[in-house]
């Protein structure tokens, strides 16, 4: 049997099974990476998952977290594609402050970051779920691809790279005056 990089496209990202977040957060082993503005479903739907994220870094685990600068003009100008306005940057300050029991812990790094986003990544070890974006179209109304490393693929690593860039030019997140630190 063979392997195919590309392992399913789900037509939104309500309509990603609801209990595939989770299981692959907790089935994570080496490391989860987050890239997006906002990511607020996240701790909203699962609100364990900061404490599990907590216990997994200490057994090991690496998080790279990076969401959207609430200052950035990338984020108020998203918000204004999606006609949410300054919501979004609401949206980005409340998932930072679920990420709170995750903040100076060992293994756990989250970072703002300015940049013009065309999905969202989501990779949790050898596994990828990618949240297209569409211009005027809200993230949770765009389709996600779910994406597996495989010998010879380049998807996967394509959106690794570009996780990888931002995280780059991302600033540490400092909880205490809740700004980049440059």
């Amino acid at each position: 049997m063979s392997q195919a990089e590309l392992v399913e496209i789900f037509p939104s990202r309500g309509a990603v099974p609801p209990d595939l977040w989770p299981t692959l957060a907790r089935s994570s082993r080496e490391e989860i990476d987050i890239l997006a503005f906002s990511a607020l479903f996240l701790p909203d739907y699962y609100p364990d998952l900061p404490a599990q994220l907590a216990a997994q870094a200490k057994a090991g685990l690496r998080v790279r977290i990076a969401l959207g600068d609430p200052g950035s003009n990338a984020v108020w100008q998203r918000g204004s594609e999606e006609t949410i306005d300054d919501g979004l940057v609401g949206r980005v300050k409340a998932h930072l402050a679920y990420l709170k029991p995750l903040l100076g812990q060992d293994g756990v790094e989250v970072r703002l970051h300015g940049t013009t986003l065309y999905n969202s990544v989501y990779r949790f070890d050898q596994t990828m779920l990618v949240n297209t974006h569409a211009y005027g179209s809200p993230a949770a109304q765009n389709p996600v691809l779910h994406l597996q490393r495989i010998p010879g693929g380049r998807l996967f690593d394509h959106y690794i790279n570009s996780f990888d860039r931002v995280w780059e030019l991302a600033s540490p997140y400092e909880p205490s005056t809740r700004a980049r630190v440059s």
